[in-house]
């Protein structure tokens, strides 16, 4: 009655981190959470065919179902999973993915069709005690793929350590938990272990379920932050603290700025002023250095594949924070390109210099280049200085607000 009450928790468990990860890749579309969601699926499919062999022994079909789940699916869309996640390569991806097909449909029909042997129990069956050569020798080949994939995204985890820290430790984190469910998988695929196996089927769908929600962190809409982990917290405060040194002396630029020293009325309240006095009477502007010292900024990113709605989340809470708290980014603004979807071009005009200055130590501009950056592949950016322009009056107001 052990091996059934088991059974029956590792059914309901699985199932329920399958909906939790399902409804994770429906709202955040990801092809690494989509694999995973897909591993978990298999998994819980497996268990719940396990569930009345546990009270009835196995037969040929369940038998099939659990090793496909356990051994074929699972496994193997754990390491692919793990290869989207950290690789950046677009050709390694997509390499990738041909070697995946194959590695899923030969398998597959292998393992559906090829003739068992022995007699069932209600314990979980090792594949080698009902399968013949060749079923082993493809469920080896899938478990040696996950293996290396698993490794490789460990290393390139572990490189990225050395310029990007947040970034690395997480990804190292977020693989060594796949990587355990996929050890503890391969494992039970390969020797079974009876009331063991139950338990480590267990564990191996808890980290799996662990792996995804700390892959991924969901962004709110809205303007309102997002709730971070606590891992995500340090860092943002240590972040700060180390540059706080760099944004006091803008800061007290800006203030010499904005304050004459012969005159207490602020600098910006005398720069609307003159704005009005540059107008000559028959309505046309007369020649301004205002404009000159206006800056601006065009960023280009190329985006990872896949990748593109979760940066466009980042990009959307970054700009209600702009708009709500600098009044001198006189605009900023995000482009698609039509003719290239993983392209995103960020436009924006400042004041003047500090003005750029302060807004690359806000808070909120730290925050977007810290959550978009795993979803950049690469980053082309041009400073700008204004020798002339035209616009109509609309633009005119927005670019210079009263």
């Amino acid at each position: 009655m052990v091996e059934v009450g088991l059974a029956f928790v590792c059914a309901l468990v699985a199932w329920s981190a399958t909906a939790s990860l399902g409804v994770r890749a429906y709202r955040y579309p990801d092809i690494a959470t989509i694999a995973w969601a897909v591993s978990a699926t298999a998994t819980a499919i497996a268990l719940s065919a396990a569930f009345p062999a546990a009270l009835l022994d196995f037969s040929n079909a369940t038998f099939r179902l659990l090793h496909i789940g356990i051994g074929l699916i699972g496994p193997l869309f754990l390491g692919w999973g793990a290869i989207e996640y950290t690789v950046e390569s677009p050709r390694g991806r997509f390499g990738t993915r041909l070697v995946v097909t194959t590695l899923t449909i030969v398998p597959l029909v292998i393992l559906t069709m090829d003739r068992l042997r022995g007699r069932y129990d209600t314990s979980y069956p090792a594949a080698a005690d009902h399968y013949d050569v060749i079923p082993m020798f493809v469920l080896t080949l899938v478990h040696l793929f996950a293996l290396v994939a698993l490794i490789t995204g460990a290393a390139l985890a572990g490189v990225r350590l050395s310029r990007d820290p947040e970034r690395g430790q997480r990804e190292l984190g977020v693989v060594g938990l796949i990587a355990l469910a996929a050890l503890l998988e391969i494992l039970v695929s390969r020797f079974g272990l009876g009331i063991l196996g139950q338990l480590m089927m267990l564990g191996a769908v808890s980290a799996l379920w662990a792996a995804v929600h700390r892959a991924s962190a969901p962004a709110r809409r809205g303007g309102r932050r997002r709730v971070r982990d606590h891992d995500e917290d340090d860092f943002f405060d240590d972040e700060i603290d180390d540059e706080d040194e760099e944004e006091e002396p803008v800061r007290r630029r800006r203030r010499r700025a904005d304050y004459d020293e012969d005159d207490e009325t602020p600098a910006r309240g005398r720069r609307r002023r003159s704005e009005y006095d540059d107008y000559e009477e028959d309505g046309e502007p007369a020649p301004r250095s205002q404009v000159s010292r206006l800056q601006g900024i065009i960023t280009i990113y190329t985006l990872r594949e896949g990748h593109e709605d979760l940066f466009d989340a980042c990009v959307a809470d970054v700009v209600d924070e702009v708009a709500r708290q600098e009044p001198d980014t006189l605009l900023y603004a995000c482009h698609t390109v039509a003719s290239s979807p993983q392209q995103r071009i960020v436009y924006a005009i400042y004041r003047d210099r500090l003005a750029y200055e302060e807004h690359e130590q806000q808070p909120h501009v730290i925050d977007f280049a810290r959550r978009s950056a795993r979803y950049v592949v690469a980053t082309n950016v041009i400073e700008l200085s204004l020798s002339g322009a035209v616009a109509g009056e609309r633009l005119l107001d927005m670019l210079m607000p009263e």
